[in-house]
């Protein structure tokens, strides 16, 4: 059976804590079967990327697999190809596909044609594989102590937000999520995470108030307001100002509060730069972290396919 990863909901719960136990123990030194040796594997980005495409080839190749990169404006895409000729075409090379775009339909599209895995790398309403990282890196700290955490998401209703309430779903964690009107998160990830929580015993909460959702936080989370390939938007920078995490809005969390971010930063706006130095241990550890937690994915995509 082939395993595509789109979105978080494409893994169990009880594959998800697999996937962290098993990425704490390939941190922690455990010896690795070369379980991907023979195969290949393209990584085919529309986007710019540092974190993502270097853990890729990293995780790829730890596990004894072979790496290619392709930016999308060099294949014969750019020139019309149909996506679903290029992901048949694909198909019969390769092993697996990761896939950084600006469209999570066009994601889903090639998914749909392709006879190997593909997994998203991010699209425009998702981004599994950095909040699995994430998790992963509270699972290390906090053991399953995480699900006991009050874990604040403040800021714009982007893609790592959309993924974040999966996350709260699958892992059963207590999520507060603070955007300002009219930048709310999908309400098709929220439903998603709602019915998640139903089983696992996890919790959402939403609220235009920045001070509500962080009050007494153990974990504040934030990322930029401007994504990838959107333009400054005044109105939309307006809207956010009053959901920067910074000192002040810090002093309502608990005085052991954790700072995230998925990087990069755009210091001053979504986070001030002493509070991200304050906390950039732990924010590289999160970076760090993509290389065991991708290893820990693909292990379960292709042992148990």
């Amino acid at each position: 059976m082939i395993r595509h990863f789109i979105d978080l909901w494409d893994i169990t719960v009880e594959e998800g804590w697999l996937v962290l136990d098993d990425s704490l123990r390939i941190k922690e030194g455990a010896p690795q079967e070369k379980i991907l040796e023979g195969k290949y594997f393209a990584l085919i980005f529309t986007k710019p990327s540092t974190r993502t495409r270097v853990s890729f080839e990293i995780s790829i190749r730890k596990l004894g697999g072979e790496v290619m990169f392709l930016q999308e404006n060099n294949l014969q895409l750019v020139r019309g190809e149909d996506l679903k000729d290029t992901a048949r075409t694909l198909s019969r090379y390769l092993d697996g596909v990761v896939i950084r775009t600006d469209s999570h339909e066009k994601l889903k599209e090639f998914a749909g044609y392709s006879s190997i895995p593909v997994i998203n790398a991010l699209t425009d309403m998702s981004h599994p594989c950095q909040v699995l990282s994430d998790v992963f890196t509270l699972y290390e700290r906090f053991g399953e102590g995480i699900k006991d955490l009050k874990i604040a998401y403040v800021g714009d209703g982007n893609n790592l937000c959309n993924t974040w309430l999966v996350a709260a779903g699958l892992f059963g964690l207590k999520l507060f999520v603070s955007t300002p009107e009219g930048y709310e998160p999908s309400s098709y990830y929220y439903q998603a995470g709602e019915d998640l929580c139903k089983i696992t015993g996890g919790s959402i909460y939403l609220t235009p108030n920045p001070v509500e959702a962080v009050k007494d936080a153990d974990v504040v989370y934030t990322d930029v307001w401007v994504s990838m390939n959107q333009d400054r938007d005044e109105e939309k920078l307006q809207a956010l100002k009053n959901y920067q995490v910074n000192s002040e809005l810090l002093k309502h969390a608990k005085d052991t509060v954790l700072v995230m971010h998925c990087l990069p930063a755009k210091k001053g706006e979504e986070i001030t730069e002493d509070v991200f130095e304050r906390f950039v241990d732990f924010i590289f550890t999160q970076a760090e972290n993509r290389v065991y937690a991708q290893m820990g994915l693909l292990k379960l995509l292709f042992t148990q396919q």
